[in-house]
């Protein structure tokens, strides 16, 4: 059996195995409505050629990333995901070293999401607000620790629409007290297949990020002298691919060219971080890309 028959099986056990927890509809329920599961779980592994945050580099090698998610009752969830060093000296802040194999970070999340029905023309509202408690174990043999961090973090979706906008907010509970916003825009092609499930799909999306006082010099200000204000950040183009490779098993691929085009004073700031912690040449932009595994029950 190759991997994509026994990814395909997995996932489809599990779905039976999950589905079973939930009652069993009466015969007049059938087929009226579509009941949510009263549990459904997910499980990811990505890869990414570098380690980006915020359009900067954090680590100038691949990252690997596993991750799990557990919903009940298509609105509560709980994730867990890793984020680990695939090299020695990744170049990530605060006195990483070598984490070769091992996680720098690990995120615990707990959140509630839905989708809202907004009538003919706007289809309907995603809605995701979470809370993050990330956990950084690393460089606390020096004596000196890592500070944990905290985030809130609110996305709203209008994915019926064309051009699929998405706003995202997110708010630095420990680290600097910051927000972060970012309003994506794009547009799904069915590529292969067609309807509401096609086979493969292509996705080019813009986004443009933006951050206030707090988040840029907590983010800048020790790669970048006097560096003090917000304001527009990164922008970034990026094309999607996923293939199903059947009901509950996908893969997906990416490339994103990140740059700081708005604000000059923001593009230095940029350009001195990618130099200090990417170990790239003197310059604002990247080019990176990636790949994941998604299994769902």
């Amino acid at each position: 059996m190759n991997i994509r028959k026994t990814l395909c099986a997995i996932a489809a056990g599990g779905a039976a195995l999950l589905s079973s927890a939930a009652e069993e509809p009466s015969e007049a329920e059938k087929g009226e409505v579509e009941e949510s599961p009263v549990i459904s779980a997910e499980f990811s592994l990505s890869f990414d050629s570098k380690y980006m945050t915020y359009g900067v580099v954090d680590g100038k090698d691949p990252i690997v990333t596993p991750g799990a998610t557990v919903t009940f009752f298509d609105w509560v969830y709980g994730s867990v995901e890793a984020i680990y060093d695939v090299t020695k000296g990744n170049g990530k802040r605060g006195g990483y070293g070598n984490r070769a194999g091992k996680y720098t970070t690990l995120d615990a999340i707990v959140g509630v999401a839905h989708e809202f029905d907004l009538g003919e023309g706007l289809g309907t509202l995603g809605v995701d607000f979470n809370y993050i408690y990330e956990y950084i174990p690393t460089c606390r043999h020096t004596g000196d620790g890592c500070p944990d961090t905290q985030y809130l973090n609110l996305e709203l979706s209008l994915g019926d629409l064309w051009l699929e906008p998405t706003l995202a907010i997110e708010r630095d509970l420990m680290a600097d007290d910051g927000t972060y916003v970012n309003l994506e825009i794009g547009h799904t092609f069915a590529l292969v297949g067609d309807g509401e499930e096609p086979t493969l799909t292509f996705r080019p999306s813009v986004a443009q990020g933006l951050g206030n006082s707090l988040r840029t010099k907590g983010y800048f200000a020790d790669s970048s002298d006097g560096f003090s204000h917000g304001g527009l950040m990164d922008t970034t183009i990026k094309g999607e691919f996923e293939l199903a490779l059947c009901e509950n098993v996908t893969l997906g691929a990416y490339i994103a060219y990140s740059d700081y085009w708005l604000d000059s004073n923001m593009r230095d700031a940029a350009r001195a971080y990618n130099a200090e912690w990417g170990k790239s040449s003197d310059r604002s932009w990247n080019v990176y890309g990636g790949l994941a595994l998604t299994v769902s029950f």
